[in-house]
């Protein structure tokens, strides 16, 4: 870095990939902030003169803080209550074309030990030569190639297998949202993959389900059965996402409970649903676009 470079540009120059980089490691955006912005204030206390790399350097200070904070993070997810998921996150916060992590993606990181997410996240998403990898990690190059490895054959089974039209995700989540807030089932009944498992996050703070159901016939009764107890009624939504890279919505529920969904396509049939219901995890997302909830920003 030369005498001419400021360093509080040349921090935000990094800052949003520092915070993708974060919030690919945590699963929370507001965790990942916090990582950024301490790191910027070790930033500001360096000899910058003497950083020939200052991505490099940000880049092994934020994985390292991170992998601090996973440590704390791993203790709180065994004490979750229900199924955890990610912080729900629109694509606009995130518009790398080359980070194609999706939401699917980032659960099946969650099954790595915190090395192998980091080895991986910086060398296959990130493109840090491994070298550096090995460097952030204090790891031999060989150790730091199989970490990637290992992680790799992990996550490979999670990742699409074959690409979606945008335009085909959008009308699916279009028609899913109208056939769940109605009650619709025969609808439903023709979205949903045989084997389509529903995934819900409460935080032990919203309803949700303390488990996944599997089955598309275990999933039309349960919205048979809310819609012959009129559980159901018309929800509002409030604004199409495209969550972690899935399409979805975000939704105003009947007694003012605030949601995400994300829908897992293939073969133009949803296999997978993810609701986010925690409202710590939602804050964001409501600050954005709850707004009044009588004028709905989606079409």
């Amino acid at each position: 870095m030369s005498m001419a470079d400021d360093p509080t540009d040349v921090f935000e120059a990094e800052r949003a990939r520092l915070v993708r980089l974060a919030y690919r490691m945590l699963g929370s955006v507001g965790e990942a902030e916090d990582i950024v912005q301490d790191a910027w204030l070790r930033w500001r206390r360096v000899n910058h003169t003497s950083i020939a790399s200052p991505g490099a350097f940000l880049s092994r200070t934020v994985t390292r803080l991170c992998l601090d904070v996973m440590k704390s993070a791993r203790a709180r997810r065994e004490t979750y209550v229900g199924t955890w998921l990610p912080e729900p996150v629109d694509l606009s916060f995130d518009q790398d074309p080359q980070d194609d992590l999706t939401l699917t993606l980032m659960l099946a990181l969650e099954r790595l030990s915190p090395l192998e997410r980091a080895a991986f996240l910086l060398h296959d998403v990130f493109g840090v030569p491994l070298d550096e990898v090995a460097e952030t990690l204090e790891r031999e190059a060989p150790a730091v190639r199989q970490l990637a490895s290992r992680a790799r054959k992990h996550v490979q089974a999670a990742r699409p297998r074959f690409p979606m039209d945008p335009r085909d995700g959008a009308r699916i989540a279009k028609a899913f949202f109208e056939a769940s807030s109605t009650g619709d089932v025969a609808t439903l009944r023709t979205l949903l993959a045989d084997a389509v498992v529903v995934h819900s996050d409460g935080g032990g703070k919203a309803y949700a389900f303390p488990r996944p159901i599997v089955g598309i016939d275990r999933v039309i009764r349960l919205y048979h059965g809310m819609k012959r107890k009129a559980w159901i009624q018309e929800a509002q939504k409030l604004r199409d996402l495209w969550i972690d890279g899935l399409p979805g919505y975000f939704s105003l529920e009947p007694g003012g409970t605030y949601q995400t969904v994300a829908l897992e396509i293939e073969h133009g049939l949803i296999v997978g649903v993810y609701f986010t219901r925690n409202p710590d995890k939602l804050r964001r997302l409501v600050d954005l676009f709850g707004g009044d909830a009588a004028t709905p920003t989606a079409h």
